[in-house]
């Protein structure tokens, strides 16, 4: 009764008094920094919001303000964050270890740091079952295309050659090649070099699902079809591979949950600081078939 009569005078408590009297701003950090525009980290971001949000909780975006000779630290202080979650692509920046080792709750997301809670995609399972559904597809020569090396990658190179061994697959050196998350053209010149192995893959697996339209660009300049002439997979599961012709196969990364378990980790840290025990979370995704890997099967 108080409160709708509250909500109908259009009465909202005060944030300062609040704050004052619980000591919390009910404010979460989040530090994206160059992740924004990559669909598949909007998606996590908005579990995050809608989570903290239900919570009672609001979000602010913090930058590394250099001019002012304020970090991260600084930017979650000033605006008075009860907790930050980290999930960007550089997490070894000074500013970024600085917030890591400060007294404020802080979660990572794809990234593990000392005692500290992690949510991480099953990067070593899903590469596992994205072999075992190639495989079962009668492909043997089989590429990968990896980003750059971090805590990641390494689990998905471990997770992609113990899928090959338990197939049976021996993997050349020269079929595992390094490029840039996010960055088609270098997805593209792997590709190039790919083509040009004595005894070409198969089919290539692709860093993210937006890296594979650098493969497809030179593959389609070499004048290739996929999957015709090539398979190929990706990684993420965002919007744009249904859309694609052939849509694109691909591993469909839980966005959603890997948000939601994040905030709720960070606030039950913020809210109950002497009980809370740092965790790692491992969150799995599945595959969408698509149409860019070819049944060698059927041709036996």
């Amino acid at each position: 009764m108080v409160r709708s009569t509250a909500r109908e005078l259009g009465y909202y408590p005060n944030a300062a008094a609040r704050t004052l009297k619980t000591n919390r701003s009910h404010n979460i950090g989040i530090l994206f920094q160059n992740c924004l525009t990559h669909e598949y980290f909007s998606l996590v971001l908005e579990s995050i919001r809608n989570t903290a949000e239900a919570r009672g909780y609001d979000i602010t975006f913090l930058s590394n303000m250099h001019a002012s000779g304020r970090g991260y630290y600084e930017h979650a202080r000033q605006r008075q964050c009860d907790g930050v979650i980290i999930a960007q692509d550089n997490f070894f920046q000074s500013e970024v270890q600085r917030l890591v080792e400060s007294e404020l709750p802080v979660v990572s997301i794809d990234q593990v740091f000392n005692g500290r809670t992690a949510v991480m995609s099953d990067c070593v399972g899903s590469m596992e079952a994205i072999v075992h559904h190639i495989c079962g597809l009668g492909h043997r020569r089989i590429a990968f295309i990896h980003g750059e090396m971090c805590d990641l990658t390494r689990k998905r190179l471990a997770g992609f050659y113990r899928g090959c061994r338990s197939c049976g697959i021996e993997v050349p050196d020269e079929y595992v090649l390094p490029a840039r998350f996010h960055e088609p053209r270098d997805s593209g010149l792997a590709t190039r070099q790919l083509l040009q192995c004595r005894n070409r893959p198969t089919c290539i697996l692709y860093p993210d699902d937006i890296s594979y339209l650098g493969g497809l660009t030179e593959l389609e300049s070499q004048g290739l079809s996929v999957p015709q002439d090539m398979s190929c997979f990706g990684y993420d599961g965002i919007h744009m591979a249904t859309i694609l012709r052939p849509s694109l196969s691909t591993y469909q990364q839980n966005a959603a949950e890997i948000g939601r378990i994040a905030a709720e980790q960070l606030i039950s840290a913020i809210e109950a600081p002497k009980f809370y025990i740092p965790q790692l979370f491992t969150v799995a995704g599945g595959i969408l078939p698509g149409g860019t890997v070819k049944d060698l099967t059927s041709e036996k």
